[in-house]
C-alpha cells in the first residue's frame, strides 16, 4: 500500500500539485513515520513553497534513517544554501559527493557555496570537474569565465566564454563578460565588439552602454562615447556616473564649459562623487581658475584621502599657482600611494627642473615614455637607447625629435657633443626645421620625421641628451649661440624688408590655440601694441594670425609676411635682420635665443620649467632676457616695462608715446 501511495505522491509532486502531493506524503507518514523517501520529498515540497526551515528539519530526520542518499544531501544543502547557512550547505554538498563522486549537479552547486565564501581557488576545481563530466554545460564554462578573470587570468576567461559562444550564441551576459575580458587584455576593438553584440540582443542593457562608453574613451573616440553616455541617459537620465563621464569625453574635446555642467549636474545628483569633483577641477584649471580648480581637488580629498590622479591634479594646480613646494608635496603623496605613477613622477621631474634640481630632475623626467600623454609617442626600434654609458667612437647614432617645436630648437644643441665623442650624428625632425639644422655642427645628415632612415648603431630623443651629458646648470652647453641663419635667406628677406632706417623689433604674441597653457601665455596683438614706442619698425615673426588681431594687424604698420614664412630657416632669417626679438614662450624664443639675438622673453606668473624661477636671466639662452608676470594674468606691468625698457635701448626721438588705438 505505501508503495502505490508513494508513486501516487511522486505523481502529483511531478505535476506540480503541491498541496495534493503533500497530503498523500503525509498520509504515508502517518502510517509509516520513518518512511525515508516521504520526509525527503515532503521536506522538498516545503523547499519549493518557501517553507525552508521546516523542510530542512524533515530532510535532516529522513538522513538520520538512511545516511547515503546523495540526492537528499544536495537538496538538503541546496536549501542551507538558500537560507545562507554557507558552511553547512557546503558540507551537505561534500556528502553528496562523497557518496556519489561524479554527481554534476552538486559539483556545481559546490562550486557556487565556494564562490560565495570567496574561495575562487577551490569553486574552480568544482567547476572544472563539472566539466569534465558534462563539457557543454554553459552554466559552469560561465562561472569558470567569471572566476579566470577575477584570478587575473584573462587569456583562460576569454577562452571559457568563447566555448559558451560556441554552444549558443545568444546569450547577453556572455558577450558583456567577454568584452570586460578583452578590455583587461588591452583589446579594446575586440572588447568594443564584444559589447555591440550584446547591446544588438539588449538594446537597454545599461551597463553594456557604460562600458561601451569607457573602452571609446579609451580607444581616443571621445565623440562617440558621448553617443553611449546619451544612450544611458535616455533610459537613466539620473546617472550621476554617466555624467561624470561625459565630462571625462568634453575635456578631452577641449569643451571645458561643457564638461563642467556635466560635472555639475553628476554632483547634483551625487553629491559625494569623488571623481566629478576631480574632473571638474580639470575643467576649471582648463579654463584658467585654478583657485576654484584647488577647491575642488581638495573637496574630492575630502571624500576619497587615498585617491591618487586628484593629488597628482591638486599638484598641477598649484604648479599653476606658482606653488611648487606645495605641488612637489602633492606628487610626493601620490607617489607614496602609488609608487609605480609615471604621472605624479614626471610632473614631480618638472618641478625638480624648475627649482634648478637637474640631478634628480633629469632622471626622473625619463619617466615620461610611461605617462599616458608621452607614452603614444614612443619610438620603437631595435637599436639601443644611448643615455652616455657606452662609447660612440666609430658609431652612428640617430638623433630624433619627440615633442614640439621649441623643445627641438632649444635642445639640438647637443648634437655638436655628441659629434665630438666620435659619432656619426643622424638627425630626424619636423621638415620645417631641416633647413636651419643643416648647417648644425657636427650633423652629417638631417632627416625629415617619417622618411627612412639610414644604418645607424644607437639613438636618443633630443630630450635624454640632458641626461645623458649629466646636464646641471652651470654646464648647460653653448648657451650663446649654436643656429645659424642660411646665407640666401638673409639676403632675400633683407631685400624684402627694404632699407633699413630705424631700430627693427620681431614680435610674437601668440602661439598655438590647442597648446595647453596658451590661455596664460597668448596676448591680443592690440594688448602689446598699446605699449610699443612709434619709432621703430615693428616686423611679426609669426606665420599665423588670429581673428580676433587681423584688424589692428591691419590698422598698424607693422610688417606681417604670413604663408610667406615657409620654414624655420625663414625665420630664423628675419630674427637675423631684427635688432631685437620679443616673443612670448614659443618656439620662435628658441629660435632667436639659438641664434644669439638679443631676446625678450613674456613669461606667465607660473612659468614652463626650462625658465627656471626668479631670474630675468635664462642659462639656456645668453642673449634672452625674461620678463616675468609679478601675479596671475598681469601683462600690463610686464608690457609698461617692455615699453619702458624698448625706451631705454633705442631712444626715442620725439616722446615716450604710445601707439593709440
Amino acid at each position: 500500500m505505501n508503495t502505490t501511495l508513494l508513486q501516487q505522491a511522486i505523481t502529483l509532486h511531478q505535476q506540480g500539485q503541491i498541496s495534493q502531493a503533500q497530503a498523500v506524503y503525509q498520509e504515508i507518514l502517518k502510517i509509516q513515520p520513518r518512511h525515508f523517501d516521504s520526509l525527503h520529498m515532503l521536506g522538498v515540497t516545503y523547499f519549493q513553497t518557501g517553507q525552508l526551515e521546516k523542510g530542512v528539519h524533515l530532510v535532516a530526520e529522513a538522513l538520520k534513517i538512511d545516511p547515503n542518499s546523495a540526492e537528499a544531501h544536495n537538496n538538503l544543502g541546496n536549501a542551507l544554501c538558500d537560507l545562507k547557512r554557507l558552511d553547512e550547505a557546503l558540507a551537505s554538498y561534500d556528502q553528496a559527493l562523497a557518496l556519489r563522486p561524479e554527481y554534476v549537479e552538486a559539483h556545481k552547486s559546490r562550486g557556487n557555496i565556494l564562490l560565495a565564501l570567496k574561495r575562487p581557488n577551490e569553486a574552480l576545481v568544482s567547476y572544472d570537474r563539472v566539466l569534465a563530466l558534462r563539457p557543454e554545460d554553459i552554466e559552469a564554462h560561465c562561472n569558470r569565465g567569471n572566476i579566470l578573470r577575477d584570478l587575473k587570468r584573462p587569456d583562460e576567461a576569454l577562452d571559457s566564454f568563447d566555448r559558451v559562444l560556441a554552444l549558443r550564441s545568444d546569450i547577453v551576459e556572455v558577450y558583456y563578460n567577454r568584452g570586460n575580458t578583452l578590455r583587461d587584455l588591452k583589446r579594446l576593438d575586440e572588447a568594443l565588439d564584444s559589447y555591440d553584440r550584446a547591446l544588438a540582443l539588449r538594446p537597454e542593457f545599461i551597463e553594456a552602454h557604460l562600458n561601451r562608453g569607457n573602452v571609446l574613451r579609451d580607444l581616443k573616440r571621445f565623440d562617440e562615447a558621448l553617443d553611449s553616455d546619451d544612450r544611458i541617459l535616455a533610459l537613466k537620465p539620473e546617472f550621476a556616473e554617466v555624467h561624470h563621464n561625459r565630462g571625462i569625453s568634453l575635456l578631452y574635446l577641449n569643451r571645458p564649459d561643457e564638461a563642467l555642467t556635466c560635472c555639475d549636474r553628476a554632483l547634483a545628483l551625487r553629491p559625494e562623487l569623488a571623481e566629478a569633483h576631480n574632473i571638474r577641477g580639470s575643467a576649471l584649471l582648463r579654463l584658467n581658475r585654478p583657485d576654484e580648480a584647488l577647491a575642488c581637488f581638495d573637496r574630492a580629498l575630502v571624500l576619497r584621502p587615498e585617491y591618487v590622479d586628484a593629488h597628482n591634479n591638486r599638484g598641477g594646480a598649484l604648479l599653476y599657482l606658482n606653488r611648487p613646494d606645495e605641488a612637489l608635496a602633492c606628487f610626493d603623496r601620490a607617489l607614496a600611494l602609488r609608487p609605480e605613477d609615471a604621472g605624479a613622477c614626471f610632473h614631480k621631474s618638472l618641478i625638480l627642473l624648475l627649482t634648478g634640481d637637474f640631478k634628480q630632475g633629469w632622471r626622473l623626467y625619463e619617466r615620461r615614455w610611461l605617462t599616458k600623454t608621452w607614452s603614444p609617442y614612443k619610438r620603437s626600434f631595435t637599436q639601443p637607447l644611448w643615455l652616455g654609458k657606452e662609447s660612440l667612437e666609430g658609431k652612428t647614432i640617430l638623433l630624433h625629435t619627440e615633442q614640439g617645436l621649441g623643445d627641438a630648437l632649444q635642445f639640438v644643441r647637443y648634437a655638436p657633443l655628441v659629434s665630438r665623442l666620435g659619432a656619426r650624428v643622424i638627425l630626424e625632425c619636423d621638415k620645417s626645421l631641416i633647413g636651419i639644422f643643416e648647417g648644425l655642427e657636427g650633423v652629417s645628415v638631417v632627416i625629415e620625421n617619417g622618411q627612412p632612415l639610414p644604418t645607424f648603431d644607437y639613438q636618443c630623443p633630443l630630450l635624454s641628451l640632458p641626461l645623458a651629458f649629466e646636464t646641471r646648470i652651470n654646464t648647460i652647453p653653448l648657451p650663446t649661440s649654436y643656429l645659424m641663419s642660411q646665407p640666401e635667406s638673409l639676403k632675400r628677406w633683407s631685400a624684402r624688408l627694404g632699407e633699413k632706417t630705424r631700430p627693427r623689433i620681431g614680435l610674437v604674441w601668440s602661439g598655438r590655440t590647442l597648446h595647453k597653457n596658451d590661455l596664460n601665455r597668448s596676448l591680443t596683438l592690440t594688448q602689446i601694441l598699446r605699449h610699443l614706442p612709434p619709432d621703430n619698425d615693428y616686423v611679426s615673426l609669426q606665420q599665423e594670425v588670429r581673428e580676433i588681431d587681423r584688424i589692428a594687424l591691419e590698422q598698424r604698420s607693422i610688417k606681417h609676411f604670413g604663408n610667406e614664412l615657409n620654414d624655420f630657416a625663414d625665420t630664423a632669417a628675419l630674427c637675423d635682420l631684427m635688432d631685437l626679438v620679443i616673443s612670448i614662450d614659443t618656439s620662435v624664443a628658441h629660435l632667436s635665443g639659438a641664434l644669439g639675438k638679443p631676446t625678450w622673453v613674456l613669461l606667465p606668473y607660473a612659468p614652463d620649467w626650462r625658465w627656471l624661477l626668479d631670474r630675468e636671466d635664462s642659462p639656456w639662452y645668453s642673449s634672452v632676457r625674461l620678463f616675468r608676470q609679478p601675479k596671475r594674468k598681469d601683462w600690463e606691468s610686464v608690457l609698461e616695462r617692455i615699453h619702458d625698457e624698448i625706451l631705454r635701448k633705442f631712444g626715442d626721438a620725439t616722446r615716450a608715446t604710445e601707439i593709440n588705438l
